[in-house]
């Protein structure tokens, strides 16, 4: 018969996992993003869609970048109540969306016909605009678990709004009391952050702060440059699930020492 383990063996084991680093990021939900986004999902444990601030006009919350006839194409998810005073988690899809998504998907199609790996992409990503529900936030959550599952990714996700709102005095505070909630030791936000956190902050509450530099490969598009930060939409009609996969590893964090 195995023996009970020791108070001394109990209090190392919970000692260790204290210790266990937790990778967590905060980002908005984005409209299938660019691989970017996807590398930042490949390098945390947990992932929270930040969806209970208010929605940026003009961002990449409802919206996204294709190649069509080899130029970069803006697409947009049309909003029946798009405001900069309403929540993202309160955004709602506009009546007659079955228009857009058969117009969309057929612009799809016609974009990526001779892309090599245009069925494998097209099974995944139709079910995902077929989302009968009418709130964006349901969308945008689906589909970006449906593609993170996808690439072989076994991040976390949760959503803000699903915890009481944490209140705090400014944007980086209510960061931080996020992290604190989630058990962070690492918070890592992508590299266009750099001027909006302080090292120090996070230090002062026992949590790294990094800025992930993403070096993805080139990959062969439909066009005669290469045309960088699409859609993974585009990764995955070009060079497919797996080739898409490969790309996630290539980034590197960076340390921000505040002047």
């Amino acid at each position: 018969m195995k023996r009970p383990p020791t108070q001394a063996e109990n209090n190392s084991k919970l000692d260790g996992a204290l210790k266990t680093p937790h990778r967590l990021a905060i980002m908005q939900p984005y409209l299938f993003p660019y691989l970017g986004y996807l590398q930042l999902i490949h390098a945390v444990d947990t992932f929270v869609f930040y969806d209970d601030v208010t929605y940026i006009n003009r961002g990449w919350v409802n919206r996204n970048r294709l190649l069509v006839n080899g130029a970069p194409w803006l697409f947009t998810l049309p909003l029946a109540n798009a405001s900069q005073n309403v929540l993202i988690k309160d955004l709602r899809v506009a009546d007659g969306i079955s228009t857009w998504r058969r117009k969309w998907l057929k612009t799809l199609a016609h974009a990526y016909g001779k892309a090599p790996y245009r069925a494998e992409a097209s099974e995944l990503i139709a079910p995902l605009v077929h989302n009968p529900s009418p709130w964006l936030i349901d969308w945008l959550d689906g589909s970006l678990r449906a593609l993170a599952t996808a690439l072989g990714l076994a991040t976390r996700f949760k959503r803000a709004s699903d915890t009481p709102q944490l209140t705090a005095a400014n944007a980086q505070a209510r960061i931080l009391a996020r992290c604190q909630h989630e058990g962070a030791t690492l918070y890592i936000n992508p590299i266009n952050g750099q001027t909006l956190y302080r090292a120090e902050a996070f230090a002062a509450q026992c949590i790294e702060l990094r800025f992930l530099q993403s070096h993805a490969p080139a990959y062969r598009q439909q066009s005669n440059t290469f045309e960088p930060n699409l859609s993974v939409i585009d990764a995955l009609m070009c060079v497919g699930i797996q080739g898409t996969q490969a790309t996630l590893p290539h980034y590197e964090f960076i340390v921000h020492e505040q002047p």
